[in-house]
Parts: C-alpha cells; structure tokens; sequence
C-alpha cells in the first residue's frame, strides 16, 4: 500500500467533489454545503481558498488515486482541522494515517475538530490524533435538515 499527503492542486478538487456528493458521506459529515450538488460554486470556492494563506490544505493519495483531503483553515482566529476520505477507501486507516502525517506539518497549536456526535470513526481518528474532547455545542447540519450535537476537540 502506497500512502502520502502532497500539496493540493486546482485538478483534485474535482475528485474532492465527487466524494462530497455520495449521501452515506454526507450524513456522516452532517455539516456541509448548503447544496453540495452545485459544482461550479464548490469548484470556484476551493480554488479561491487554495491560495488563502491561512489554509493549509494538502491531498491523500492512495496507491497513486487521490482518496481524499486533510486540511487546516481559520475560523474566528482559531485553527480548525477538516479531512474527508472518499467512500471507497473507507476502513483503510487512511483518515487517521492522513491526520497523523497532516499534524507533523502543521504546527499551529492549539488546533480545534469539531465531529457530529454520531461519527463514531471520525471521533475516533481524532482521538487517535491526540486530541481531547473539550465540549460540544448544537449547531445546524445541512446533509441532516436540522440541529445536532457537535462534538468539540482540541489538540495542544
């Protein structure tokens, strides 16, 4: 098994957005797009924020197939880490082993995740991580309809 995280480039956006359109992803992401169908905006939005300096956004690569993407972003002064693995390469510790390889590169500390409260596997690959639940709050889910639990992470 061939496994790295290299620098994203404007043409595996369009991998990352096929993986955001499958529905099993989406409810288990929970906090998504408004309307995760439309390709023009997600396209024009990731292109845009891959030159944002304060994104540090890298892409998974799996036996040489883009599988997914690990990345930092700001949000109200505080780094946040988001990754999302296509489906097909679910169950391979491939998340954890990105978030792993991700966090030797990034050093901004303290770095927050914030994980719906039923994503049993993504708590868990933070947990992994190093990371300690520090609380969790409700917060709108567009793949659900609806307020759920959010639950809190933070890694120092």
């Amino acid at each position: 098994m061939e496994f790295l995280i290299r620098a994203t480039v404007v043409s595996d956006l369009e991998v990352f957005f096929l993986n955001q359109l499958d529905e099993e992803s989406n409810q288990m992401a929970a906090f998504t797009s408004a309307d995760p169908t439309d390709k023009k905006s997600y396209i024009d939005k990731w292109t845009r924020l891959l030159s944002d300096e304060t994104i540090h956004m890298k892409t998974i690569i799996y036996n040489d197939e883009v599988a997914g993407t690990v990345a930092k972003y700001e949000m109200d002064g505080k780094a946040e880490i988001t990754y999302w693995i296509g489906k097909r390469y679910w169950g391979r510790g491939i998340a954890s082993k990105a978030v792993d390889a991700f966090l030797r590169l990034e050093k901004k500390r303290p770095i927050y995740g914030r994980v719906a409260f039923d994503n049993v596997k993504s708590l868990r690959v933070l947990e992994k991580a190093g990371f300690v639940k520090i609380g969790s709050e409700l917060s709108y889910a567009n793949a659900r309809g609806k307020e759920i639990e959010e639950i809190i992470f933070r890694l120092d």
